[in-house]
């Protein structure tokens, strides 16, 4: 059977508009959404984590590597669809985590997170060496030169086929992705209106450097599994703005791909484009498509939803303890600021109002703290022992709305949760196309 991801990029080469959508996040109604649009359209699903959500240590999610795949192949499993039909990927791995320390010890730390990721299972792996470490020599305001970052690559990848070799029981080895030319994590914090793209010469130098580089550490059956580089085409989001994809910006870094039958572009920080700029990216040979907040962002707004339904509907009733689920979770945002506290500027007001509505969205990062876990359990609760009366859906979730009257999904905060997440999947789908149907 050939890979999923080998197809999207041999369907590219052939001319074909068709792509795949990696989904980066670690909530658990994400996952579950994402696993239920790949179920409805007999897909496969991508799903990655990020080295600061998942390492050796436990990163921020607190689960390792092999325990995120134990979490990922739970979910699928409850929702019976086959892990068989997962893809993971690890997203930036390299020596980030540990920036500050010497050289030497980050890309101890960074072998040690790749070769954690891969004996999981992850086979789609992201190398990602382009950070500037505590001992590099020269300005500490200079990255290291783009060829200490294919030389740093290679030596990751390397580690990546040792650790494939000796864990032969994974489904397939390591597909590679390269290049670091992306936007800001998680959003840019502010907005500029002077997005770059990335250049012809850059992209054609990355593709050159890390090719020599593999091919020093003897890795030629490694190189022909690079399957995407990572550009910029012009896309971005800030707090309240997003720049959306402009083809003709992008013209010859989109063009230059042609050049490589191997190879497709992968994007980054794609959330918040609409379903015809999606479709562009993907005709433009931008065929992964990575989306992170966008799904919490929409995440966030279900919840919002249901607990104005909670109060609209329940507030009346002494014997109901309401969730309060907004003043819990701006508690814990307040309580514990280092998430947003970098990234939200203005008066206290606007620092409000972004905590709540940010494209953004740095309160994903507090969904995982125990009050608001608790307060997010009790409105789901008090939901499913009290259905909200169709008129008070149609109020907050019109969408949803339908989809109840139309018998695509139930009355139930659940049901409506992942259906308002699907409102994004479901775009993603449409714009990669069907390449990835289950060929068993």
């Amino acid at each position: 059977m050939i890979h999923p991801l080998i197809k999207v990029v041999r369907s590219q080469a052939e001319g074909e508009h068709l792509g795949i959508y990696s989904v980066c996040s670690a909530n658990r109604f994400v996952i579950e959404a994402t696993v239920l649009q790949a179920k409805k359209d007999g897909m496969h699903a991508l799903i990655e984590a990020t080295s600061n959500q998942v390492d050796q240590f436990g990163g921020y999610t607190g689960m390792t590597p092999a325990q995120f795949v134990t979490y990922v192949y739970g979910i699928a499993q409850s929702l019976d669809y086959p892990r068989g039909s997962i893809l993971l990927g690890g997203d930036h791995l390299g020596p980030n985590r540990w920036r500050n320390e010497s050289a030497e010890e980050a890309m101890s730390k960074a072998r040690e997170l790749v070769q954690a990721y891969v004996s999981a299972g992850f086979t789609k792996i992201h190398l990602d060496t382009s950070m500037r470490l505590g001992d590099d020599p020269g300005d500490a305001d200079i990255p290291p030169t783009p060829e200490v970052v294919a030389e740093r690559a290679s030596d990751l990848a390397l580690v990546a086929e040792e650790a494939y070799e000796v864990h032969p029981g994974n489904s397939s080895p390591p597909y590679y992705i390269i290049g670091t030319d992306v936007p800001h994590p998680g959003g840019a914090q502010e907005a500029t209106g002077r997005v770059h793209v990335t250049s012809k010469l850059v992209a054609q130098q990355t593709i050159q450097l890390h090719q020599e580089a593999f091919r020093k550490r003897d890795l030629q059956s490694a190189w022909d599994r690079v399957i995407g580089i990572v550009v910029q085409p012009g896309v971005e989001f800030g707090d309240g703005i997003v720049e959306e994809y402009k083809p003709e910006k992008a013209v010859q870094l989109s063009r230059l791909i042609e050049e490589y039958d191997n190879l497709v572009y992968e994007a980054h920080s794609t959330d918040y484009q609409t379903g015809e700029t999606l479709r562009k990216m993907v005709a433009d040979h931008y065929a992964i498509l990575k989306v992170g907040p966008w799904l919490t962002f929409a995440f966030r707004e279900a919840l919002f939803a249901l607990a104005y339904m909670e109060s609209e509907w329940l507030s009346a009733h002494k014997s109901v303890a309401l969730s309060n689920l907004r003043a819990v979770l701006e508690d814990a945002m307040i309580s514990e600021p280092v998430y947003w506290q970098d990234h939200y500027h203005g008066d206290e007001h606007q620092q409000q109002y972004a905590r709540k509505y940010s494209y953004s969205d740095r309160v994903r990062y507090y969904w995982p703290v125990t009050e608001v876990q608790a307060a997010v359990a009790r409105l789901i609760a008090n939901l499913e022992h009290s259905p909200p009366p169709l008129t008070l859906v149609s109020q907050h979730m019109p969408n949803q709305y339908r989809a109840i009257r139309e018998g695509r999904i139930k009355n139930t905060p659940q049901d409506m949760i992942h259906d308002k997440i699907m409102e994004v999947t479901e775009l993603y789908a449409r714009a990669c196309g069907n390449s990835l149907k289950s060929l068993q």
